[in-house]
């Protein structure tokens, strides 16, 4: 079995692939194989992670996916049994000011990549997001719920979904943070060693998810080759704020120096709308006997102790250097980074941010 991953270089994409060759995750809750999630998986063609499946990996500059001919050609020579789509402009605010390559990038693309990948046969699995919803849900999105996305970085991928089809798969996820890249996490980590307050939005809700447990999840949708649209995140929802004080609190900082403040009082303001509540109901995946995720709070922890975050101004590998805003999407057209998005909202005193 042959699986391609776009996206590659991104923070879940290079969870997936690590998690296809078999190798544990950084962060991850054991098992090279992906424990729970992936125990019992019976993989196509007696292949199965490390034991005769085969993962390639492409992301810009080798392969731009909004080249119709190059993704052909590129699909075609290696002839996969299965496509993660996990590449994306993922550029919140930069998709606002730029609808033209944000569709490109998001939706165009996906429409190549489905195309090529029907040609042969190859199932393929679409990474969405959160930001399909308009927040306004009184309760968690079901996989069922309309999409009404507000931003163009939202209605981009929900045309990307539309693009995938009956026989493919969509995963929803949100509030994305892995080993690798910029991400909320490692922004909090950063900030830790900065003088005072440390102020986050408190009135926006959602389901932090981590690459090292949803990477598994997506790898069982591949070995089975399950349609439809699943929602995938970890369990329990929190906001930005209470965010930012779990990630102190794990490693060792003190909590009471994240402060909340609303959305209204960002400064500056941001140019695309955000939901105010994107929590997502796993319904198609529980209702399918499939094991839960961890709560995001065991996943933090197991992340933050895989950065080497030890108490209060040490901060491990991936932590240092690590500049305020998406850390994604400066690439071309087809950037392809995984929806992650790094908007995490924050106004800390020196106006930190995205």
């Amino acid at each position: 079995m042959r699986v391609v991953v776009t996206g590659a270089a991104g923070q879940l994409g290079r969870d997936l692939v690590d998690v296809l060759s078999g190798r544990e995750p950084m962060g991850g809750c054991g098992g090279a194989s992906g424990g729970a999630v992936l125990a019992g998986v019976a993989w196509p063609r007696g292949a199965s992670p490390g034991r005769g499946l085969e993962v390639l990996g492409t992301d810009l500059p080798e392969l731009d996916l909004t080249d119709r001919a190059a993704v052909r050609a590129y699909i075609e020579t290696v002839r996969p049994d299965a496509v993660v789509h996990a590449a994306a402009w993922t550029a919140v605010d930069d998709c606002e000011g730029d609808p033209d390559r944000a569709f490109a990038a998001n939706a165009l693309a996906t429409r190549h990549v489905v195309e090529a990948a029907g040609r042969m046969g190859a199932h393929v699995v679409y990474i969405s997001t959160d930001y399909v919803f308009d927040g306004t849900s009184p309760r968690p999105y079901l996989e069922w719920d309309p999409p009404r996305p507000m931003s163009v970085y939202g209605r981009s991928k929900h045309a990307g979904e539309l693009e995938v089809g009956d026989r493919g798969t969509v995963v929803r996820t949100s509030w994305v943070c892995g080993f690798h890249g910029a991400n909320m996490v490692k922004t909090v980590l950063r900030l830790a060693g900065s003088p005072g307050p440390l102020r986050f939005v408190g009135d926006q809700h959602g389901s932090p998810t981590f690459t090292a447990d949803l990477a598994p999840a997506i790898a069982r949708l591949v070995a089975e080759r399950r349609p439809g649209v699943f929602h995938l995140t970890n369990s329990g929802a929190t906001t930005w704020f209470g965010f930012a004080q779990a990630v102190l609190a794990a490693a060792g900082h003190d909590a009471a120096r994240v402060e909340p403040i609303a959305t209204a009082d960002l400064d500056p303001p941001r140019p695309a709308p955000r939901p105010a509540s994107s929590v997502l109901d796993n319904a198609a995946w529980r209702l399918s006997g499939l094991p839960a995720l961890a709560d995001w709070n065991d996943a933090l922890g197991r992340l933050v102790a895989a950065l080497g975050v030890a108490g209060p101004g040490v901060a491990g590998p991936g932590v240092a250097g690590v500049s305020a805003g998406t850390g994604r999407g400066a690439a071309g057209p087809g950037a392809n980074r995984v929806p992650g998005r790094g908007d995490e909202p924050t106004a800390s005193a020196v106006k930190e941010g995205i």
